[in-house]
């Protein structure tokens, strides 16, 4: 299987599991965002082109569940994976707290973009506290999800062994 096939396969993974099973394992109302977890196991891995491209493609799956402008999920996973992708460079890889951290900080920075982004949009409504308070516990629970989360963005990200993707 190509590793395009492979990360397009994780985006729709993780957007269906975030809008069909997460809903029913709410934490004080609030789900994790598990699409843009994968968007920054996929940036920190491959880099701010890639984690760029994959925030776009995912946030704009997203954005097809919920009620706020399309293409606001797209931005704000887009600008999330690209900032991920910069910064992932000075980072230490065999690290185990890596992929709770990056979760955490993804979770807060797409969510603060998203919030940002939506009121300059024109939906003032989600410049309140309840959106703060939803951001905060969304970037805790996407640090509960990321050790499952980045393992399986790696294997999507990987490239093929081999020659033209024969294994040996």
């Amino acid at each position: 299987m190509s590793r395009a096939v492979r990360l397009v396969l994780l985006a729709v993974t993780a957007v269906l599991v975030q809008t069909t099973l997460f809903p029913s394992f709410r934490i004080a109302g609030v789900v994790p965002d598990v699409g843009l977890v994968a968007v920054v196991a996929v940036a920190y891995r491959e880099g701010p082109d890639t984690g760029a491209v994959m925030g776009f493609g995912t946030g704009l799956l997203l954005d097809l569940f919920l009620e706020t402008p399309v293409g606001l999920s797209a931005l704000a996973f887009a600008l999330t994976g690209y900032l991920v992708g910069v910064v992932q460079g000075g980072l230490i890889r065999s690290a185990r707290w890596v992929a709770p951290l990056l979760g955490a900080l993804g979770g807060l920075v797409g969510g603060l973009l998203f919030v940002a982004v939506g009121t300059l949009a024109g939906r003032e409504d989600l410049l309140a506290w309840r959106s703060l308070r939803v951001v905060l516990i969304a970037a805790a629970y996407d640090a509960l999800v990321s050790p499952v989360v980045f393992p399986v963005a790696g294997w999507a990200a990987r490239e093929p062994q081999g020659a033209g993707g024969w294994r040996r």
